[in-house]
């Protein structure tokens, strides 16, 4: 059997379909499994066992649609079997439209028309979660399982390093990584929030060093939160790893990850580093809260602190604060997040 998993986007969510190969492997040790996905997410996969080739392209580059059918192309000549489809975009459904395989799989929702039809097998998303592992991963499960038959699961999603990978010179001292940005604005704690966070961090725990996580686009608004500092001195704003690999090896050997909610809380997660999550207003935790019921891994969403909030906030709504989120993120202050990761860290650190 042949197969190809289709997983564009970020850089987590390429972490997280990838968990789908290992799922195949594991129970089909003879099947053949690809996977395709942006050249900027390969570092998460590339030493993946259960990964025999993987596809990558540049996100600007397939937005060409001489590239796109380039691809359509080629997938169609590796006469794939089975196409997995969890990204679900129009790129993705095209490959899977021409490719001739005999099973594709993807997601569809219930009042969205598409203009043709990609899969043979249409899987709707779950409407909530009912395991540890959050819904978009019981999300991703489900869909495999209806195209590739499976005896015995696995929902924990891991990043497999080379051994040469573990030889770091991380710093000498103990030290949090701390997220001070989300992917996008909208999914940023607001920058004063944020420095009066770390405060709270580099007053209780001196004998830690802080190191900042951004991506290398947002080293001007970096700058900024770590001027609104008051301890400069416990924060290495120079140790700064901007390359993804070596980003994995710094992380790996972090005493916690405290961040905006994103690709690099997933990333620390399959590394088994201690996570702390702050959930942007609009997103909706349950789909992204993978095994926060260990104590290594906790969080705060508004929703908690302010339920009045969030009464009868559908979909719909939340795609509204999206927009504007800055209401929202208003009201979740440093105290209350300090409040919930005050607890955590003493509990992580002193015991």
């Amino acid at each position: 059997m042949k197969i190809l998993i289709i997983q564009n986007k970020r850089i987590g969510d390429v972490l997280i379909s990838s968990l789908m190969a290992d799922n195949i492997k594991k129970n089909q040790p003879k099947a053949i499994v690809n996977f395709f996905c942006y050249d900027y997410a390969l570092p998460v996969i590339k030493d993946n066992p259960f990964i025999d080739h993987i596809i990558s392209v540049s996100a600007a580059e397939l937005k060409k649609t001489s590239v796109l059918l380039k691809f359509c192309k080629q997938i169609r000549k590796e006469n794939y079997d089975v196409i997995i489809d969890p990204y679900s975009k129009f790129q993705s459904r095209l490959m899977c439209l021409l490719s001739g395989a005999n099973i594709t799989a993807g997601f569809i929702r219930k009042k969205k028309i598409l203009s043709f039809k990609p899969y043979s097998l249409k899987v709707l998303y779950k409407k909530s979660s009912s395991l540890d592992c959050g819904k978009t991963i019981e999300d991703r499960m489900n869909l495999l399982c209806k195209a590739v038959p499976l005896k015995h699961i696995s929902y924990e999603p891991k990043i497999y390093m080379d051994p040469s990978d573990s030889v770091y010179d991380s710093p000498s001292k103990p030290f949090f990584i701390v997220g001070i940005l989300g992917s996008v604005p909208s999914k940023s704690l607001p920058a004063a929030t944020m420095a009066k966070v770390v405060d709270h961090i580099s007053k209780v725990y001196p004998d830690h060093l802080i190191i900042f996580n951004y991506a290398p686009h947002q080293r001007k608004e970096a700058t900024i939160i770590y001027s609104l500092c008051k301890n400069k001195e416990a924060i290495d704003l120079n140790l700064y790893e901007s390359d993804l690999s070596k980003f994995l090896m710094l992380l790996s050997k972090a005493s916690a990850l405290i961040s905006n909610e994103g690709g690099s809380v997933h990333m620390a997660k399959a590394l088994n580093v201690p996570t702390f999550t702050i959930y942007s207003p609009f997103i909706t935790k349950e789909h992204w809260n993978s095994f926060e019921n260990l104590p290594i891994h906790q969080s705060i969403h508004l929703a908690e602190k302010r339920p009045d909030l969030y009464k009868n906030a559908d979909r719909k709504r939340l795609k509204e604060i999206e927009k504007n989120p800055g209401l929202y993120y208003g009201e979740l202050t440093s105290d209350m997040i300090w409040s919930n990761l005050k607890s955590y860290l003493k509990n992580l650190i002193n015991t």
